[in-house]
């Protein structure tokens, strides 16, 4: 249970979100390890459904307004509040100067919700985390200097690569702490560091909780696609997006061998779900393709329990966004599945190929044709690499092996201001 000692304010961009269960679970095991949390978040949640243990959290979560015309009296309130606060001044010193270098009413509205969070937090805030280094990592670093409080980020991928090299240098010179939840992110961001007193990046892999999954089935199919009877069930799990590939994945499933016999199901919504299923009709695929639409955790679970072999197609978008390690590698292979994926940004920190699973080059249909017909034709193969995959979540990606530094790094957060 939380502690009575000081509160650490998560800001998030949206909250509760299904496609982010890692920040989900982070906040929970911080809970119960007497880690004392309250979330604000920018964003109302756009998602009907959550996950379970959405309702095991205790923090209290409180909305700021997204846009100005969403509460305009509550950000004047804000603003008149915020005005007599010690680091005032300076905050709107380094927001003007943010602003002309990036001047996006994006950048005005970080700054009108860093005024409500600044105002509305209370005494018993020690210390603001950021989840994502972008927009939530700007309203926290404003809101920080307002109140002279050290702030931290947890950065994951999209965040990193498309945020620009000036403002992470910034952020950096600005936290206490940060840490990234893939080598490939640490590296990148430890590399931008331009002073020796800027904050560190230290590798913090997400992680699963384990406890709150079943272990794999005793026994895993054996189908092998040469008949309709053991046709092989392949799932894929993920936002309709353009850097989860799944455009790829389509045409890689159309190169399949006719004789071969497979269905394919995918959960998850996006804003490429509509295209996607025009494009599996015009490849003449909608016959094996069920598209089960967003989910819970539970629901997704049970799908890869039912399922022989998991497939992501991850690249790197046009705009520089991509994957770290999606998390959804990481339950499959909790439940004894193989994975054919991409050999792109930090996924090979996770899938090892040709042990836990295959990896193909990005944007190669035949490359990841290929790999699926390896291992829909050979069921103990995907056995033996959904085994080796489980084994290697139990001993470097458990959610107990990688909560320990962020419950070392809050419980020594002291309120002492170190913003800059």
């Amino acid at each position: 249970m939380p502690s009575a000692g000081p509160t650490i304010a998560f800001v998030l961009k949206g909250y509760p979100r299904l496609s982010e269960t890692f920040i989900a679970q982070e906040i929970l095991a911080l809970e119960q390890r007497g880690v004392p949390i309250v979330i604000f978040s920018l964003r109302h949640p756009t998602d009907t459904r959550s996950h379970s243990m959405h309702g095991d959290i205790a923090a209290p979560v409180n909305y700021l307004p997204e846009y100005l015309r969403d509460d305009p009296l509550r950000v004047l309130r804000g603003w008149f509040a915020a005005r007599r606060l010690p680091g005032y001044s300076r905050a709107l010193r380094i927001w003007l100067r943010d602003l002309r270098r990036d001047l996006t009413p994006n950048r005005g509205r970080r700054f009108a919700q860093a005024l409500v969070l600044a105002s509305e937090l209370d005494g018993k805030v020690r210390h603001l985390h950021a989840h994502f280094l972008h927009t939530p990592g700007s309203v926290t670093r404003y809101a920080a200097i307002m109140r002279g409080l050290p702030w931290s980020f947890s950065a994951h991928a999209k965040d990193i690569w498309t945020t620009p090299a000036w403002e992470l240098r910034e952020k950096l010179g600005s936290c206490a702490w940060g840490v990234s939840c893939t080598a490939a992110g640490t590296d990148y961001l430890n590399e931008l560091r331009t002073q020796q007193r800027t904050a560190n990046v230290e590798l913090v892999y997400h992680g699963l909780d384990l406890a709150r999954f079943p272990p794999p089935p005793a026994a895993h199919f054996s189908r092998d696609g040469s008949t309709a009877e053991s046709a092989v069930r392949l799932i894929s799990v993920g936002r309709a997006v353009v850097k989860k590939g799944f455009d790829t994945l389509l045409q890689a499933l159309a190169l399949l061998p006719r004789e071969l016999h497979w269905r394919f199901q995918h959960l998850g919504g996006g804003p490429e779900l509509m295209a996607l299923k025009q494009q599996a009709q015009n490849l003449g695929l909608g016959a094996s393709i069920i598209w089960g639409g967003p989910v819970d955790q539970d629901a997704v679970i049970s799908a890869l329990r039912e399922s022989d072999l998991f497939a992501l197609a991850c690249r790197v978008g046009p705009d520089g966004d991509r994957d770290g390690i999606p998390n959804v590698l990481l339950e499959a292979q909790s439940q004894g599945l193989a994975c054919v994926s991409s050999n792109v940004s930090a996924i090979p920190e996770f899938i090892i190929d040709g042990e836990t699973g295959l990896l193909c080059p990005p944007d190669d249909a035949q490359a990841l044709a290929i790999a699926l017909e390896q291992l829909i034709r050979d069921p103990e193969r995907r056995a033996q690499m959904g085994r080796q995959g489980r084994i290697r979540l139990e001993t470097r990606f458990q959610m107990q092996h990688t909560i320990d530094k962020l419950v070392r790094r809050f419980t020594a957060s002291n309120g002492e201001p170190v913003c800059a």
